[in-house]
């Protein structure tokens, strides 16, 4: 092509542009309808509409008006989804629960129109602590994997992943994650207690990702994904392996990514960290920097169990991540209050933290969030080192009845309103007391969520382009506007 066709070219894109661009900021919300959903502390009617606002002429709004204000026109990361871990506890539960109770639950979880719509699932490679048993799948010393077997998966695990994928549509996007290596391969003989990997067992180690993949493929299940290692810096009671952001960086580029290539599962989503926000871009950084690792890796992974304070957490880390590697994902990979006790099934405050989290991890780029377990037991568990926890739905196998915390509202609030494709834009409010998230979904329709931890009733109103819907936020509410 010679220069002056080339300049024709270029000025038919940049008049496309302007006209695509010109028609996004013509459109006129006055006529729109905003449908609002709700969960309110006090409430017996969860996640139900509430109101049907109507938009009128709002040219320049004043400053003793509280609002928040949405804007289409500037698109950010691609959402790719919400879900939670099926892990060994969880299915042990579901396999005792009466089967109208199995059906309830996979309903809650996955069905897109009679419950939240989980599109995103993550188990565990051998066991970890949310597991009734310490396991592997290799006999002890078998560095050739000769004796690989998935047996131990076939009874609970297996089962729950298909039907909560069948339940989903036919697809979940499924990623795994070892929590340590076989006891043998590392500097403690233990997969307990922390401990490294031995580097006689890099390659090994390596394609026994490959060959959990593999067989769990063979079985029906697709794998969308795989961390490289749960908390690589956490020495726990439980399964754990350390790895310096070095030793991870040189493991990924010498073994796993290279091991992964060569057994054509280069579309694997490879993620990184897997830890908390306080040393993310630390991990990142010293990972990302290196483009012989940085080739391989698909995202980083991340955890909210730094330091909380009550009312933030390191958000901020993870848009210095973003801003520093913007082709890199961002994907909230677990997440759940500790310390279960019964008596706090009902507190109003595990669903809050969510809603915070959620609001802050997408504003600062993230595109997929995965709670930790879907499911557990009215003592929170089982679990073989006594960390019991809570989970958005307990099942009380003393009654065969599912029990749910307000957290599984406050997720759903995102996972049944934005769906996979969608794009964020932008969502400001006004006033501190109110926080948000808005995006634009494959459709056109715009969900905005609001949510306020306060004791305050707080009038305002949703401002697009001109136009704006007065509403009432109530005291420890959450909702989501969806336009159409």
């Amino acid at each position: 092509m010679n220069k002056s066709n080339q300049l024709v070219l270029f000025a038919a894109l940049l008049l496309t542009n302007a006209i695509a661009f010109a028609q996004q900021k013509s459109v006129s919300y006055a006529t729109k309808k905003v449908t609002v959903f709700s969960t309110v502390k006090g409430s017996d009617k969860p996640m139900s509409q509430t109101e049907v606002l109507t938009f009128k002429t709002l040219k320049q709004p004043m400053e003793t008006q509280t609002l928040v204000f949405v804007d289409p026109n500037r698109k950010f990361q691609t959402f790719i989804g919400v879900g939670g871990a099926i892990t060994d506890a969880s299915a042990e539960v579901f396999a005792k629960m009466p089967k109208a109770a199995q059906q309830e639950l996979l309903t809650a979880y996955y069905d897109r129109t009679k419950g939240i719509g989980y599109t995103i699932a993550r188990t565990n490679i051998n066991s970890c602590d949310f597991s009734s048993d310490t396991y592997t799948y290799v006999t002890d010393n078998d560095k050739t994997l000769k004796t690989f077997n998935i047996d131990h998966d076939r009874k609970f695990k297996i089962p729950l992943i298909k039907q909560a994928t069948a339940t989903a549509g036919g697809k979940i996007n499924l990623f795994v994650s070892p929590w340590s290596p076989p006891a043998w391969m590392k500097s403690n003989n233990n997969m307990l207690k922390g401990g490294t990997l031995l580097p006689a067992y890099n390659q090994s180690w390596a394609n026994y990702y490959v060959r959990f993949i593999q067989e769990y493929e063979k079985a029906g299940m697709p794998i969308w994904g795989l961390t490289v290692q749960n908390e690589p810096m956490a020495t726990q009671r439980w399964e754990s392996c350390l790895y310096s952001a070095e030793e991870e960086r040189d493991f990924i580029k010498n073994f796993l990514g290279p091991t992964l290539q060569k057994n054509n599962m280069a579309s694997k989503k490879l993620i990184a960290w897997d830890h908390n926000r306080d040393l993310i871009y630390q991990r990142a950084s010293t990972l990302l920097e290196d483009p012989l690792a940085a080739k391989y890796i698909w995202g980083i992974g991340f955890h909210w169990y730094e330091t909380w304070t009550g009312s933030t957490q390191n958000f901020e880390n993870l848009k210095r991540v973003n801003e520093a590697f913007p082709t890199k994902q961002l994907i909230f990979t677990e997440g759940c209050v500790e310390k279960f006790g019964f008596d706090r099934i009902n507190d109003w405050a595990l669903g809050e933290r969510y809603g915070l989290s959620m609001i802050n991890d997408f504003n600062a780029g993230t595109t997929t969030w995965t709670d930790w377990n879907i499911l557990l037991d009215e003592n929170g568990g089982p679990n073989h080192v006594g960390n019991f926890c809570f989970a958005p739905i307990h099942a009380d196998l003393r009654t065969g009845k599912l029990l749910y915390t307000n957290s599984y509202y406050y997720i759903g609030h995102f996972s049944k309103f934005i769906k996979p494709g969608a794009k964020r834009i932008i969502s400001s409010p006004s006033r501190s007391m109110l926080i948000s998230t808005a995006f634009q979904n494959p459709d056109g329709s715009i969900a905005v969520v609001v949510m306020n931890n306060t004791d305050q009733k707080l009038p305002y109103q949703l401002w697009i382009k001109g136009s704006a819907a007065e509403t009432v936020s109530l005291p420890h509410s959450i909702s989501t506007l969806v336009i159409k």
